[in-house]
Formats: C-alpha cells, structure tokens, sequence
C-alpha cells in the first residue's frame, strides 16, 4: 500500500484508535475492581477518622469491622428502614450517598468505643470551589459531638483547605447540636467572634466562604437527623 496515499492514512488513525480504546477498557477492567476497594477503604478511613482514629490503608477495615457494629438507613421522622442493616461495602448504608436517592433514606452508623455507643452520620455540602463533605460521630445522648472528619474536592491549599486538618476537627469534640431541646448544630464563626445560644468553633482564616459552607452543611445535613438524634434523646 502507498503510504504517501490519505487512505493509509485513515485506515493507520483508524486501527490506532481501535488498539488504544481496547488497551484502555482492558485496563479499566483489570483495575476496576482494585479502585473500588480503594474507594471503600478510603471510605472507611474517614468514618474512623470521625472517632478520632487515623487508621492507615493496611488497618482500616479490620478497625472498621471491630468497631461499626451496625449501619442502616433511616426515614425522615428517624426511624429505621427494615431490611436496611449492614455494615460492608455491598449494604445500604455504605452504599448510598447523601444527595444521589433522596428517597432511599439516611446512612446511620453505629460504632461501639470502650463500651460506649457511637452514631455516625455522613453529610455534604459545597465549599468555596466544590463539594464539601464529612462525618460527625454523636454520643447516645443525641447531642454531644464525639468527632468530626470533613474533606473537599478542591478548596485552596492554606486557607479553606484547612477544614481536613486535626486542629480544625478537634474544635467539635464536646460540642452540642442541641440547646434547650432545639437542635441549633454547631456554629463555624470567624476567628475571635462567637454565636448566640449555640456552640461554636473558630473558622479557617482566609477560608471564610469554606467555613460558611461548613457551617451550612453542620446545619442542613445534620439537621435532616434532627428526628432520630431526638429519638436518642427521648431512649435515654
């Protein structure tokens, strides 16, 4: 074949791209499996992370099986969804998303730690570049905050990226959602200011707009678990 000739040309382009899209499904495929495993772990990571433990890849899931006993879903006035209860990759709880099914329900984990019972609880929001996302752990008494774990897709480097750091998320240790039997969550204030009837924990400097964003998503988020976290309260 002349390969001074255009239809060499495309027939070359042709076969090229035929071999570079085989080459990349097969890949997909192969590594499929490995990324979503990795997506589970990291998954795990930051719900331990929410009972203040920084757990490596190679630890996660065997702290995560010793210490989540249970996770389901729940409906809007709190209660659980039969049917819903699991606490691997493949169950309900982990595999929904705040956000994706509105009508599906709530993820709920409850953790167990020294004996006492832990409920964790996912939310989202969105940050100054993009979504913002976390995990508070609730002691049983419905109100006082355990721990915290947040992250971002793509907030700035110093400032509203800061949200992820222990010294921001240690603030919330203590905490309490409710006051007066309100649920007021948890203010996030510029440095040096406080909130009326709530408590509250300093923003990131420079980071203004991330911090409002997680003081709206501590609000909206944890507060679509308002019903059961009163629940809580009332067993207590």
């Amino acid at each position: 074949m002349n390969r001074e000739n255009s239809g060499y040309t495309i027939i070359y382009a042709s076969v090229m791209v035929i071999i570079v899209a085989l080459g990349l499904a097969f890949t997909h495929q192969v590594l499929i499996e490995k990324q979503t495993a990795n997506v589970n772990i990291d998954k795990m990571q930051q719900i331990l992370r929410s009972l203040n433990i920084d757990a490596s890849a190679d630890e996660a899931r065997s702290q995560y099986d010793a210490l989540v006993k249970n996770a389901y879903l729940i409906n809007s006035d709190g209660t659980k969804i039969e049917g819903t209860e699991g606490t691997t990759p493949n169950d309900p709880a982990f595999s929904t998303e705040l956000g994706s099914d509105d009508t599906a329900g709530l993820p709920v984990y409850e953790a167990e730690v020294e004996g006492t019972a832990i409920y964790i609880l996912p939310m989202r929001g969105a940050g100054l570049w993009g979504p913002i996302w976390g995990y508070l752990a609730v002691e049983g008494d419905g109100s006082t905050v355990y721990g915290s774990e947040f992250g971002h897709a793509s907030e700035t480097p110093g400032l509203g990226a800061e949200i992820v750091t222990p010294t921001f998320r240690k603030q919330f240790i203590g905490k309490e959602l409710f006051k007066e039997g309100n649920f007021v969550s948890v203010a996030v204030v510029k440095p040096g200011r406080s909130a009326a009837n709530r408590d509250y924990v300093d923003g990131i400097s420079g980071g203004t707009i991330t911090s409002q964003g997680v003081d709206k998503m501590l609000l909206n988020s944890v507060g679509e678990y308002k019903s059961f976290l009163m629940n809580l309260q009332a067993a207590q």
